[in-house]
């Protein structure tokens, strides 16, 4: 069966949606307090609340859809092969009507005194620094998302969700005060459709997008390379991983059974 023929392929995408909506909101929420306090340890706060979003979010999402709710962690993942493309743009379909719906509602629900509403501007930077600063501080959530979520290590005895909470914190710590820290482009344009203001949208969509994929691909093919499994992971770009295990399932049933096939003795009358 195709994958998106799969309950569970609607079900991964529902829980991006629900996910996307439910860390915007909160981390939105969170950004909007925090202007309305002037003490300057407030960006502390912020990238506390995102970082905790996010591991929370993982922890109880993770088992349904992988809890990517960042397009360059999902472009990160297709560039290693673990999703299929048709899953990866609904994907970042689903995380981007999550934010635009978690900002809506935030719009609705901010002090009136309040016209942010969390939308990323650069400050005191170009353009091209902020590109920069984006891709770095993506860079570092991606290459730790793929890592700990890396099937092949049996090092990691920690919590995967907290070790990502904590780097989307950390990302946020360092580039929080020259870009508003995107390191997600859906995070970004929730704002920025709402509030339709699109100024310099573009760099906190290139900056992360590349970000994710020289993540992936310094993972896979220089710090830890998998190429033994190569082709089998390329069919997972087109049928999806469910499809491409069970195809994996049925080439070893199938083995299995000529193995146990007794060829019956030759007797001779």
């Amino acid at each position: 069966m195709a994958e998106h023929g799969s309950k569970d392929f609607w079900r991964a995408v529902l829980a991006e949606l629900v996910g996307m909506t439910l860390f915007i909101f909160l981390s939105i929420a969170t950004a909007i307090g925090n202007r309305n306090n002037s003490n300057p340890d407030q960006e502390v706060k912020v990238s506390l609340a995102f970082g905790l979003a996010i591991a929370t979010l993982a922890q109880s999402l993770g088992h349904i859809s992988g809890a990517h709710l960042n397009p360059a962690v999902t472009l990160g993942m297709l560039a290693s092969c673990q999703i299929s493309m048709f899953k990866a743009v609904m994907y970042i379909v689903a995380q981007m009507l999550g934010s635009a719906l978690a900002c809506g509602i935030m719009y609705g629900a901010r002090p009136t005194d309040n016209a942010a509403l969390g939308l990323n501007s650069l400050n005191g930077v170009t353009p091209s620094q902020g590109v920069g600063i984006e891709l770095l501080a993506t860079f570092q959530l991606v290459l730790c998302v793929i890592a700990v979520t890396d099937k092949r290590r049996r090092d990691v005895t920690g919590s995967a969700p907290l070790a990502i909470g904590l780097s989307v914190c950390l990302g946020h710590l360092a580039a929080i005060s020259y870009t508003g820290c995107g390191i997600n482009p859906a995070r970004s344009f929730g704002p920025a459709l709402i509030l339709n203001d699109f100024t310099d949208h573009w760099v906190y969509w290139v900056g992360p997008m590349c970000g994710g994929i020289a993540a992936a691909l310094m993972y896979d093919f220089l710090l830890s390379p998998k190429f033994d499994d190569f082709p089998e992971r390329m069919k997972v770009l087109v049928s999806g991983p469910v499809a491409s295990t069970l195809r994996t399932f049925l080439v070893r049933n199938l083995r299995s059974s000529s193995l146990r096939t007794v060829t019956p003795p030759v007797t001779f009358q």
